[in-house]
């Protein structure tokens, strides 16, 4: 199997009412649903994915004086993507900016679909992975 991920950034300034009234139902130019989508998809053999609420990620990597560092960023609801052939992947965000999630199954494709809310800053320091501003580990922002 594989794995479909969607992620989106919810217009807060979206009016389903106006689409009804003058789109058919649907999103115009000037009244957007999502001021933006990413995909990602797994192609390896995705063997199961299982949402987790309300957990530490282990937020890893090299600074820019290639010194390595970890923080545990706090509270987040992730999708973990377990492979017979990779290591497990997470993807998922901030409790805080998380609007809604939908996980769905078919006969050879996971969908994850993420649906973020736009009116609280964050960070994507990694594909998949979005950390609200106020958990971002402050160690990390140069000026």
């Amino acid at each position: 199997m594989n794995c479909k991920i969607h992620i989106y950034l919810l217009n807060d300034l979206y009016s389903q009412e106006l689409a009804d009234l003058e789109h058919e139902g649907n999103q115009s130019i000037d009244n957007i649903k999502y001021e933006w989508e990413d995909e990602l998809s797994i192609s390896s053999d995705v063997t199961s994915v299982k949402e987790i609420s309300d957990v530490d990620y282990p937020l890893a990597g090299m600074d820019e004086n290639n010194e390595a560092f970890q923080f545990d960023i706090p509270n987040m609801r992730l999708f973990e993507i377990c492979s017979s052939d990779a290591p497990n992947v997470y993807v998922g965000a901030s409790e805080s900016i998380v609007s809604s999630t939908k996980l769905e199954k078919s006969t050879d494709t996971y969908t994850i679909e993420i649906f973020l809310k736009d009116y609280e800053p964050m960070s994507n320091p990694t594909p998949g992975i979005f950390i609200a501003a106020k958990s971002f580990p402050k160690e990390l922002i140069r000026l």
